[in-house]
């Protein structure tokens, strides 16, 4: 269940309470006249469904309340309530199959702005990855994995791909392109100094790396796994059951790739380079193209879902 808070104009309560008390799955409803100050209005609280959730947001945007008033969300891990079970199960669909699309945009909104947080972090985690590939070691590579932050962006591109929203699409594509250009051009540099302190050298580069040396040869295996990590990464963001270890699982095709690239080029092996960033490209895109279309795929199954749920009531109030 999902807890919202509004403020909302005098003169607007009625409709919003009618819009909360048309939604199938809403609940525990209460109005307090005057009680808002800034801005001044009326205290409307409520319980939803998760899996209603996202209707009943849409029919409050349109009635104009984020501009006249306000609207926060919040999770009750903790309901005990009959009212709040019967409101579950009267709601179509499951609540762990819900994507609250308002939440979705603004998380990954959130999450795709350039930083130099981020930048950081991708840097360190690409710097981590530098050392696992020359010395073919695939703990530091895990361990890169779980440093990198470049899903955001990525789950940002393709949320604006299905939502149409170019600002957050332009902004997702600015933090990948200058998060991973500014990454590697600055792992160039550490490699450098790794190489002048004896710790990197062009011998292990070119050796057998048996755990390591997918990241320069990209092939269908590649796209297949990006393709894999893609949609499990997407399903893990907009599922109520979300495992946070799925970003390793995404990592494991961008930030190793990124990084036996910067590697390679401070050796100057064009090759390893070459190889190495066609991979990434590779791995980006599948990325891009499954988080898409599981995006796309769980619109229409949730628009499906509740055309349904209105049949029936329709089907049931012609019948009474």
């Amino acid at each position: 269940m999902l807890h919202l808070r509004l403020i909302v104009p005098a003169d607007r309560t009625d409709e919003v309470v009618g819009a909360i008390e048309s939604t199938v799955g809403t609940t525990h409803l209460a109005v307090l006249p005057g009680a808002a100050r800034t801005p001044a209005g009326d205290l409307v609280l409520c319980d939803v469904a998760r899996e209603a959730a996202d209707e009943l947001l849409a029919q409050l945007k349109e009635l104009g309340i984020p501009e006249t008033g306000s609207i926060s969300v919040e999770n009750i891990d903790l309901s005990l309530s009959t009212r709040a079970d019967k409101a579950e199960q009267d709601a179509p669909g499951e609540g762990a199959d819900a994507v609250l699309w308002e939440h979705l945009s603004e998380s990954t909104g959130e999450e795709s702005t350039l930083t130099i947080t981020y930048i950081a972090f991708l840097t360190i985690a690409t710097m981590i990855a530098a050392c696992g590939v020359v010395l073919d070691n695939a703990i530091l590579i895990v361990g890169a994995m779980a440093v990198g932050p470049e899903f955001g962006p990525l789950a940002g591109f393709c949320t604006a791909l299905v939502q149409r929203a170019p600002r957050l699409a332009w902004r997702s594509l600015t933090a990948l392109v200058v998060g991973f250009a500014a990454a590697m051009a600055i792992t160039v540099g550490f490699s450098w100094f790794m190489s002048a302190v004896n710790l990197f050298s062009e011998t292990q580069l070119h050796a057998d790396r048996p755990n390591t040396g997918f990241v320069f040869a990209p092939d269908w295996f590649s796209f297949v796994v990006a393709v894999l990590a893609g949609a499990a990464g997407t399903l893990s963001l907009t599922s109520a059951k979300s495992g946070a270890l799925v970003g390793v699982a995404i990592s494991v095709t961008t930030v190793p790739a990124a990084a036996n690239a910067a590697v390679a080029l401070s050796y100057g092996d064009l090759g390893q380079t070459r190889g190495s960033t066609e991979q990434l490209l590779l791995n980006l895109l599948g990325i891009v193209v499954a988080g898409t279309l599981t995006l796309l795929a769980q619109k229409w199954l949730w628009a499906s879902t509740r055309k349904r749920a209105r049949d029936q009531k329709a089907q049931r109030a012609q019948k009474s």
